[in-house]
């Protein structure tokens, strides 16, 4: 005979989905990835260790015993990048031992899957408050090191080769969008080196970043900024550059990140630890989803998961007032952008530039967006919802909706 049927526990025992809010967000200065690099005798699990420590110098109001989880995000999590990096980082950073940790991967969105993984946990009640981030050190780990793609993925015609050579994603989706021109991606990309230049020297960077002591031939240093920007980049200086994804191509190393190193890291928290516990609030998490893609155009990702995740919140893009996109390549934002017939240099879109000014850390970068829009909405009270999204290898992408707890209704967007 069959084991009766237990009843379903009352309802009343489960947990009310509670708010999930983003308390603050740091990162490393970003540096070039290689031996003539800021970090090249730094250790990934060095750079996790700052910023957590980072995050708890800004928030003494935080008992360290307080924070339910770590999770660290590593593209490849080998070597210094590996060995469950959340929870040796933790330790490394002087976390209580009863302080647990995990690693994630999804390549790109990383951090981003951190953020959302750890907030699920906030909205069920299995957190109250959790420290999410990534890192990526190029430098140590060439993107790919030590993997191995079942052959399958192309013998079967699963994928197409060039799926698993992201510059070579980009051609394709110059491709796919003719109009997406090389000239446009070249304007782009100055624009966005420009917005950067013009967000640093008003000041607007450096509160993010917590400074990493480094170690060279030379001796002891201390990177303050961020390696990657070209200042005075210009339309032009751009049109000569080598197209190295395919003969007379498009891509370019100026329109594109480069490759580098940094991490990230963010506290997150339900809201009501968050006032009980006198911590700042910076965002609201509204929703998020992930969608996939032909992997041989993983750049155009961003737009079915920012349709889903419009759809899930019962918003649309037009009432999105700030968005914050990594710039892997600018042929990537630009799909997206026109997509939603937003204007390519548009004032809501990365407003203090993006990726291919300040760089891109592959895991970390995620944080990294949201730590800037939480930073706009600072800035501009008139702005109720605003988005962080990306585009990410093999074929997918990532979007979440976050809202402006200075809202003022009276205003306008």
């Amino acid at each position: 005979m069959a084991a009766p049927v237990s009843a379903p526990a009352d309802s009343r025992s489960r947990p009310a989905v509670r708010d999930v809010v983003f308390v603050d967000g740091v990162r490393t200065p970003f540096g070039k990835a290689g031996s003539k690099g800021q970090y090249a005798q730094t250790r990934a699990d060095d750079m996790v260790v700052k910023v957590i420590r980072e995050l708890l110098r800004r928030h003494p109001e935080l008992p360290a015993e307080r924070i339910d989880e770590v999770a660290i995000a590593a593209t490849t999590q080998i070597g210094d990048q590996g060995l469950t990096i959340g929870r040796t980082a933790a330790l490394l950073a002087g976390l209580p031992k009863s302080v647990p940790g995990f690693a994630i991967d999804r390549m790109c969105a990383g951090a981003m899957t951190a953020v959302t993984t750890v907030s699920s946990g906030i909205a069920f009640g299995a957190y109250d408050v959790v420290i999410a981030g990534g890192v990526e050190h190029m430098g140590n780990h060439p993107m790919g090191e030590g993997a191995d793609p079942n052959p399958r993925f192309v013998s079967d015609k699963i994928v197409d080769p060039s799926a698993l050579v992201m510059g070579s994603t980009a051609e394709n989706l110059h491709d796919r969008y003719p109009s997406l021109t090389k000239e446009r991606t070249d304007a782009y990309a100055a624009l966005s080196q420009q917005r950067y230049e013009e967000a640093q020297k008003a000041g607007k960077i450096s509160p993010d970043l917590v400074p990493v002591s480094t170690r060279s031939d030379e001796g002891w240093g201390l990177a303050t900024t961020d390696e990657p920007p070209r200042p005075g980049t210009t339309v032009e200086t751009l049109a000569g550059l080598k197209t190295p994804f395919r003969p007379h191509g498009r891509v370019t190393p100026g329109n594109a990140a480069g490759l580098n190193d940094g991490a990230t890291g963010a506290l997150l928290a339900d809201a009501e630890t968050a006032e009980e516990l006198g911590l700042p609030i910076g965002m609201r998490l509204v929703g998020y989803s992930f969608a996939g893609v032909e992997p041989e155009v993983m750049g155009v990702g961003p737009v079915p998961a920012t349709e889903k995740a419009l759809k899930r919140a019962g918003l649309t893009i037009d009432d999105i007032g700030l968005f914050e996109i990594n710039e892997a390549f600018a042929v990537q934002v630009l799909a997206f952008l026109e997509h939603f017939g937003i204007a390519d240099d548009d004032p809501r879109v990365n407003p203090w530039g993006g990726a291919i000014a300040c760089g891109h850390p592959l895991a970390s970068s995620g944080v990294r967006l949201m730590t800037q829009l939480s930073r706009h909405f600072e800035e501009h009270p008139e702005v109720r919802y605003g988005i962080t999204t990306m585009c990410i290898g093999i074929g997918m992408g990532g979007t979440v909706i976050w809202e402006n707890p200075n809202y003022n209704a009276g205003g306008e967007q």
